[in-house]
C-alpha cells in the first residue's frame, strides 16, 4: 500500500484529500506541524507528498527543496496560485507535477496514481527489469538508484530528469520533439505548460555539467532537442 503525506493547513482541504486518498486504497498521512516537514517526511517514509505552497513559516518551495536532499519521492503541489511563473518555479524546486485549487478530486487521484506508476509502477518497473543500467559511450544511467555517472563523477537526479536523460540518451544523436519528450514525463500534456519543459532540460543541462559534459544537449528550434554524444571524444 502506497503512503500520502499531505501537507495541507487547511483544515478542511487536508481532511477531504485524506479521506478520498484512503478511499483509493492509500495509506494517508496528515501533518498539522508545519515548522520541520522535512523531519516528518523522514518519519513517515512516504511515496508521495501532495504539497501546498502557501504553509506557514516556509513556504513549500522551501519544503520541497528540503525534501529532495533525501529523497526523489514524487512532489505533486497543490495551490490556489494560477500563475505560469509559479508553475515554473515548482519544477524548478524539485516538484514533479502542480495542481491548481480549485481542484476536481479525480484530477488529483488520477495525477497521483500516474506519478505512482511512473516512479515505482508498471513503468518504472518495467525499465527496471529489463536493464538496471544504460551505458551510453561512457555515460551510464542507473535507472535503480536515479544517477547518471561518467568519467567516475556521478550524480543524483530527480524522477523527471532521469526519465528525460533517459529519453534523449535512447534517441543519441537524434531529434526528439518537444512532444515526445512531454509524453514521457507526464500522461496529459494539455496540462502542462510548455515552459515546464525547457525548465527540466535546463537541469539536466546543469547535472551534466556536474559531471564535465557541456553543450550535449541541442535545442532545435521548432521541433525539440537533440542528445549530441560530445562526450566520447573526451574519454
Amino acid at each position: 500500500m502506497y503512503r500520502i503525506l499531505i501537507v495541507e493547513d487547511d483544515d478542511k482541504i487536508a481532511a477531504i484529500l485524506h479521506g478520498y486518498m484512503e478511499k483509493y486504497g492509500y495509506q494517508a498521512v496528515r501533518t498539522t506541524d508545519f515548522r520541520d516537514i522535512k523531519r516528518i517526511f523522514l518519519e513517515q517514509q512516504p511515496d508521495l507528498v501532495l504539497l501546498d505552497i502557501n504553509l506557514p513559516h516556509y513556504d513549500g518551495f522551501y519544503w520541497c527543496r528540503q525534501i529532495r536532499t533525501v529523497s526523489n519521492a514524487p512532489i505533486i503541489f497543490l495551490s490556489a496560485r494560477v500563475g505560469e511563473m509559479d508553475q515554473v518555479m515548482a519544477i524548478e524546486h524539485g516538484g514533479d507535477d502542480y495542481i491548481t485549487k480549485p481542484f476536481h478530486l479525480d484530477i488529483v487521484i488520477a495525477k497521483v496514481k500516474s506519478a505512482l506508476r511512473r516512479a515505482y509502477g508498471e513503468y518504472a518497473g518495467a525499465g527496471t527489469m529489463q536493464r538496471d543500467r544504460l551505458d551510453v559511450e561512457g555515460l551510464v544511467l542507473d535507472a535503480a538508484k536515479n544517477t547518471m555517472e561518467w568519467d567516475g563523477k556521478k550524480v543524483d537526479l530527480s524522477r523527471n530528469e532521469y526519465v528525460l536523460i533517459d529519453c534523449l540518451v535512447k534517441h543519441a544523436d537524434r531529434i526528439v520533439t518537444r512532444e515526445k519528450l512531454l509524453e514521457a514525463l507526464w500522461d496529459d500534456i494539455d496540462f502542462v505548460d510548455d515552459n515546464t519543459l525547457t525548465v527540466n532540460v535546463t537541469r539536466v543541462r546543469k547535472k551534466l555539467e556536474e559531471l564535465g559534459i557541456h553543450k550535449a544537449i541541442e535545442t532545435i528550434r521548432g521541433q525539440g532537442y537533440r542528445m549530441n554524444t560530445i562526450w566520447r571524444a573526451s574519454v
